[in-house]
């Protein structure tokens, strides 16, 4: 017989959920790795996390996907759900599992790239105490000491979410010194917007290790600085085997007239980061555009050139979005 940990992940009940998450000692039988079938439901203090009262605290936490995280040692997603099984109210993934008979035919594709900052002390990598570094410029995809920090908790980073069955395609230096990007992909929906919440989770407890932490709030460093996005890639089999111009003309009439409850769904003080400027459209306007990293909606120029088929860029999610949110008001809207 063997134990593991079972650290059971999930999302609390602030606007602009954090992860949370504790451990729980479970014996195996056999030398076999866990499956969901081993995580039985668990509960915690709903009190504490702004998902319940104090005289009546017990949430549930129900397992939904399991990850490798070290030998012996596994990561268990878990939804949120009222002490009678419901799903608590600020469970989005079950909201987004509701459009399963939309995502599940139409094929849909989804590539989110994560942009944030890497912080000690509560100050970016980079970012002299009390002042600033040189102008933005050098610091986008560059090398050396003075452009890039934290590159070795980045790459680490990389190779950790491969191994746990998480499809990363790539990590770049964003346009800020520590700022970085990861980009992650999946052809499951729920399994992408599950990965990103995890891929995050994994960040944030690798940064541990370096006595750092991670920063996804949109506008961390206020002024001529680029803010963080998690600009989301989507497409599905209609987009990428038939399309047409007319077809995704319609694509952005329908997100066009639903700009406002896409913004109100895309993350917390996104205002601050859409302003018109760093290659962002303004927060009140929509727009959409071929090569445009400053339209609301990029078209990918290769989509053009192939006769208009391919995937789509919304560029307006912010840094500390919920995939859930995003990926089903974008499913609402394509249809």
């Amino acid at each position: 017989m063997a134990h593991v940990l079972l650290e059971y992940i999930w999302l609390d009940g602030y606007n602009g959920p954090n992860l949370r998450s504790k451990v729980k000692v479970v014996a195996l039988d056999g030398d076999r790795a866990p499956t969901l079938s081993d995580c039985s439901t668990w509960n915690f203090d709903g009190s504490s996390t702004e998902q319940a009262p104090g005289h009546s605290s017990e949430c549930l936490l129900e397992p939904v996907r399991i990850y490798r995280w070290e030998d012996g040692h596994y990561f268990v997603l878990s939804e949120v759900q009222n002490g009678d099984g419901t799903a608590h109210a600020s469970n989005m993934r079950a909201e987004l599992r509701k459009q399963q008979n939309t995502f599940e035919p139409g094929g849909y594709w989804w590539g989110f790239e994560q942009e944030y900052f890497i912080t000690k002390d509560f100050q970016p990598l980079g970012f002299p105490k009390g002042g600033y570094p040189r102008p933005q410029g050098l610091y986008y995809c560059g090398v050396g000491g003075n452009q890039v920090r934290g590159r070795e908790l980045v790459e680490r980073h990389l190779r950790k979410c491969l191994e746990m069955g998480i499809e990363l395609t790539g990590a770049n230096a964003e346009v800020a010194v520590g700022q970085w990007e990861f980009q992650c992909f999946a052809k499951d929906t729920l399994k992408a917007c599950d990965d990103l919440w995890i891929s995050r989770y994994a960040l944030y407890r690798m940064a541990e290790r370096f006595e750092a932490d991670i920063n996804i709030q949109p506008k961390p460093v206020h002024g001529d600085w680029n803010g963080s996005g998690c600009h989301t890639n989507f497409s599905n089999d209609a987009m990428r085997d038939t399309g047409g111009k007319a077809y995704f003309e319609g694509i952005f009439e329908r997100m066009g007239a639903a700009h406002a409850a896409h913004i109100l769904a895309y993350g917390e003080n996104n205002d601050q980061r859409l302003t018109g400027l760093h290659e962002t459209q303004h927060i009140d306007q929509f727009s959409w555009g071929v090569g445009d990293r400053g339209a609301s909606i990029r078209v990918p120029t290769v989509v053009e050139k192939d006769g208009w088929v391919g995937y789509l860029e919304d560029r307006r999610p912010a840094s500390n979005c919920d995939p859930y949110r995003v990926a089903g008001m974008i499913v609402k809207a394509v249809g």
